[in-house]
C-alpha cells in the first residue's frame, strides 16, 4: 500500500514511520524537512510541505497521485511566532481530506487527541478537523489516543519525567488527581497497522488507551521508580502557581504551557473495553511497559537536565541584557578606563556594543534561529576577548578573572544550543 503520512518527524509519526516500512508499505513522508525522514529511509522519498501555508485543495492534489492511504498524525500543541494553530489542525488538514475525496483514496486516518473537549484552540482546530471528516463520505477513522508514551519521548511524558527526577520531592499539578490512561507508541502504531488492513473498521472515532486508569500522581512515583532514583515525597502545587508558571511558559517558551495545562486538567481517560470492541487489540499495562523498556543513563540525564534548559536561557538572556544595562549606566567611565588598542572608545561605539547586547540577549528569550544565535554569541564574545586581551591581557589574571569568565560562558552557549532543538 501507498500511503502518504504526514508529520512523520514528529513523536508519533516516526514511530508510525518505522512500523510502517517494516510492514512493507511504500510510505511518503509529507514534511516540513524532508531531509529528516529521508535520513532513516533507504531511498529518498519525502515530499516537503508546509500546513502553515497548505490550505487549498490545489496544493494537496498533485501529491496524492497513486497515494491508497493518508495518516494525518500533524499537530502542535500551541501556536507560535510562523505555528498557526488553526491551519496546521483545521486549514490543510480539510484542504487535504477535500483532495482525498477528488482523488479517491481508499483510506483516511486521522490522528487526534482524546481531549478534544478541553475548550484550547488546540482542542477546538482538532476537533473541526475531525468533524469535517466524520462528515465525508470517505472511508475514513479518527483515532483520539491518550497520552501516548516511550521512553524517548519528548513533549508532555518529557515533563512528566522531568517533574519525577526532581530532588527532595516530587512536585504534583495540584492535587495531582488528574486521570491519564497511557498508551504505548507501539500499541497505537500497531493500532494504525491493523486499521489500513481491516477494511470492515470505517467511518469511526476510537479513543486508543491503555488497560491502567492513572491519577497523575500514580504516574510521576512509577516513573521516578522507573528512573531509579530513590523515593520522594509528592508535595501539592497550588493550582495558581501552577497557571501563573504555565502563563510564564507561554511568554518565554518554558516547560509548560496554558495549553497543556488546560488539555492536562480536562482528563485524558477513556474506555479501553470500548478501544477493544472497536478493534480487538489489547494494549499492554503501564507497569509492564515500564518493566519491557528500562530507564538508561541518557534517561535520568534528559530528566535532569528538562527543567535546567530554561534555566540556562534565561541566565544567557540575563547577561547579556545586564552587559547592556551596565554599559549604558557606566559608559563615561568604560570610554576612559578600558581603552582599545590604545584609544577612547568613542560614545558612538559603545551605544552600538550596548545594542548588539541587548539585541542579542532578547533573540536568546525569544530563541530565535537557535544554531545562527549561538554562532553570532561565539563570534561576539571572541570578538571581546581578543580586543580586551590586546588592549588589557591584565584582565586575565586580575582578581575574580574578568576575561576567564568567558570561556565557560562560552561552554554555556554552546550546551545550551544542543538542549534547545528537541526533536
Amino acid at each position: 500500500m501507498k500511503i502518504l503520512l504526514t508529520g512523520a518527524n514528529g513523536f508519533i509519526g516516526r514511530y508510525l514511520l518505522a512500523r510502517l516500512v517494516a510492514a512493507g508499505h511504500d510510505v511518503v513522508p509529507a514534511v516540513r524537512r524532508p531531509k529528516e525522514t529521508d535520513a532513516l529511509l533507504s531511498a529518498p522519498a519525502s515530499i516537503r510541505v508546509d500546513f502553515n501555508r497548505d490550505v487549498s485543495v490545489a496544493d494537496w492534489l498533485p501529491r496524492l497521485r497513486g497515494i491508497d492511504a493518508v495518516i494525518n498524525c500533524a499537530g502542535v500543541l500551541q501556536g507560535s511566532r510562523g505555528q498557526s494553530i488553526a491551519a496546521i489542525h483545521s486549514d490543510a488538514p480539510i484542504a487535504l481530506f477535500k483532495a482525498c475525496a477528488e482523488s479517491n483514496v481508499g483510506r483516511v486516518i486521522q490522528i487526534s487527541a482524546i481531549s478534544t473537549g478541553a475548550g484550547t484552540a488546540y482542542a477546538a482546530t482538532k476537533d473541526r478537523a475531525d468533524a469535517f471528516l466524520a462528515a465525508s463520505s470517505l472511508n475514513w477513522i479518527v483515532l483520539r489516543p491518550s497520552l501516548v508514551y516511550a521512553a524517548g519521548a519528548y513533549g508532555g511524558t518529557a515533563l512528566f519525567r522531568a517533574l519525577a527526577a526532581l530532588p527532595f520531592a516530587i512536585p504534583l499539578i495540584g492535587k495531582g488527581d488528574q486521570l491519564l490512561q497511557p498508551i504505548h507508541v507501539d500499541d497505537l502504531a500497531e493500532t494504525v497497522l491493523h486499521l489500513l488492513d481491516n477494511a470492515r473498521i470505517n467511518q469511526v472515532v476510537i479513543d486508543p488507551v491503555g488497560p491502567d486508569r492513572l491519577t497523575l500522581r500514580e504516574i510521576l512515583i512509577d516513573l521516578r521508580r522507573w528512573l531509579g532514583l530513590r523515593s520522594a515525597p509528592t508535595i501539592t502545587v497550588p493550582m495558581p502557581l501552577v497557571r501563573a508558571a504555565a502563563l510564564a511558559g507561554d511568554l518565554f517558551g518554558g516547560t509548560i504551557n496554558t495549553t497543556a495545562l488546560k488539555q492536562l486538567e480536562f482528563g485524558n481517560a477513556g474506555s479501553a473495553e470500548k478501544f477493544f470492541a472497536a478493534t480487538g487489540l489489547q494494549p499492554r499495562g503501564w507497569q509492564t511497559m515500564l518493566l519491557a523498556e528500562p530507564a538508561q543513563v541518557q534517561d535520568r540525564q534528559h530528566a535532569r537536565l528538562y527543567f535546567l534548559r530554561p534555566a540556562l536561557r534565561l541566565s544567557i538572556a540575563v547577561t547579556w541584557l545586564g552587559s547592556a544595562a551596565a554599559g549604558l549606566i557606566h559608559r563615561a567611565a568604560i570610554a576612559d578606563s578600558v581603552p582599545i588598542l590604545g584609544h577612547a572608545l568613542p560614545p558612538f561605539a559603545i551605544w552600538a556594543v550596548c545594542l548588539l547586547d541587548a539585541a542579542i540577549g532578547i533573540a536568546v528569550l525569544a530563541r530565535w534561529r537557535t544554531s545562527a544565535l549561538a554562532l553570532i554569541q561565539l563570534a561576539v564574545v571572541s570578538m571581546y576577548s581578543v580586543l580586551l586581551t590586546l588592549s588589557e591581557p591584565s584582565l586575565w589574571t586580575e582578581p575574580f578573572g574578568p576575561l576567564l569568565k568567558n570561556i565557560p560562558f562560552l561552554v554555556a552557549v554552546l550546551v545550551l544550543a544542543a538542549l534547545e532543538r528537541e526533536r
